[in-house]
């Protein structure tokens, strides 16, 4: 079963996040900062070519063997569906058009080639992620204490590895449920015809490949983001970045610390961002490698899913979406 996890408990910290007073303090600065605030007209074109792959692959493996699909799906939709999850996260943000109306929509196209409708609550819950991080009970993307108490050892480690995404949807279930709205309902409408029309006309192995897709990405190096973003490595290091070679087809994610920063600036400046302030990320921590970051959060026995800072609980209107 592997070496028991030492963490028994979250890091209760006692602070403000920290990219509220640090985007305050860099744009006293650099006020030319403002000039990256925007959208990626590029995005939607991204977001084509991937969903395009993802339907060229799916009709492809249609006869295929299921080894045949589950090979494709881990060599190349993994690398597909989880490029457009974090377009999706780009889209949350209203980066991929001038308007919020024009961003949903995108939002429920680039999620047809995953199978299970989320854009639309992941948007809303993502939002909370940014306004109150480290917030538990609020910020949905600290672990559940259940998944503290049972993922204890290097294999049960690895399982909630490889579970991760399903984690992502079902732990806001816990933490602060959200009475669906009009957008869930079409973006559950959007996805959920995809997927009958797609077992109809390709048939099983066809969506079998998509869902796949989704569901292998959490062990997979593109992957990694999910633990390198806020899992701690090091003391009281809160948020981590990467700047490695998996930016190019995960829209600058990596560049984590920025963009919790600066939100509102599309992944595609935020190397731009660091060029004009390097003084305040050179020195932060940062993670080489997505894939080492998996390997050590399975055998390293001082982190697990406890190994995230909490503060004290904030009062949410429950209309503050």
């Amino acid at each position: 079963m592997g070496n028991t996890v030492t963490q028994s408990d979250y890091h209760q910290v006692y602070t403000d996040e920290p990219h509220a007073s640090r985007r305050k303090e860099i744009l006293a600065k650099y006020p030319q900062i403002k000039e990256l605030y925007g959208f990626d007209p590029r995005t939607k074109w991204l977001v084509l070519f991937w969903v395009i792959v993802q339907f060229i692959a799916a009709y492809t493996l249609r006869n295929a063997s299921w080894t045949m699909v589950f090979f494709c799906a881990y060599v190349l939709g993994t690398l597909a569906n989880h490029a457009l999850f974090l377009a999706i996260h780009e889209i949350s943000h209203n980066l991929a058009f001038p308007t919020v109306l024009q961003n949903k929509l995108l939002g429920c196209f680039a999620n047809i080639t995953t199978v299970v409708p989320h854009f639309s609550m992941f948007q809303r819950y993502h939002m909370d992620h940014h306004q109150y991080q480290g917030y538990h009970g609020i910020d949905s993307d600290i672990p559940v204490v259940y998944e503290g108490l049972f993922i204890t050892n290097t294999f049960s480690k690895l399982l909630w590895i490889v579970f991760q995404p399903l984690c992502y949807v079902i732990r806001p279930l816990f933490t602060k449920p959200k009475q669906p709205g009009f957008w869930e309902g079409v973006n559950w409408t959007v996805v959920f015809s995809v997927d009958a029309i797609i077992i109809a006309l390709l048939g099983w192995k066809a969506l079998g490949y998509l869902l796949a897709s989704t569901l292998l990405g959490a062990c997979h190096a593109v992957g990694g983001h999910f633990i390198a973003e806020h899992y701690i490595f090091i003391k009281n290091q809160e948020t981590y970045s990467y700047y490695g070679p998996l930016n190019l087809i995960t829209f600058n994610v990596g560049y984590h610390n920025e963009h919790h920063d600066f939100p509102r600036i599309p992944g595609c400046r935020l190397p731009q961002l660091r060029a004009i302030a390097p003084e305040y990320y050179d020195s932060l921590p940062c993670h080489s490698s997505w894939m080492k970051v998996i390997y050590d959060f399975i055998i390293d026995d001082t982190v697990g899913p406890f190994s995230r800072i909490i503060r004290k609980k904030k009062v949410v209107d429950e209309n503050d979406e």
